[in-house]
């Protein structure tokens, strides 16, 4: 595979944990309805690509090196 990714860059894994995690609140009595499931996914992922660019930029400027 030459496009590789990090797991938690995989809005399929991201999918599948939210829909376990809505199976596991239904069996608690709390239902979540599907277009919810959709949207707690992409903002899940939307927040896992913010935090890694904050990180990223951190890294840069805490970096002890210059670029050239």
């Amino acid at each position: 595979m030459q496009n590789e990714k990090k797991w938690y860059e995989s809005r399929t894994v991201w999918g599948g944990l939210v829909a376990l995690a809505a199976a596991m609140a239904g069996l608690a009595g709390l239902q979540i309805p599907g277009p919810a499931q959709e949207a707690l996914t992409t903002a899940i992922l939307d927040t896992a690509t913010a935090i890694g660019a904050l990180v990223a930029i951190y890294g840069r400027l805490a970096a002890e090196k210059t670029l050239r």
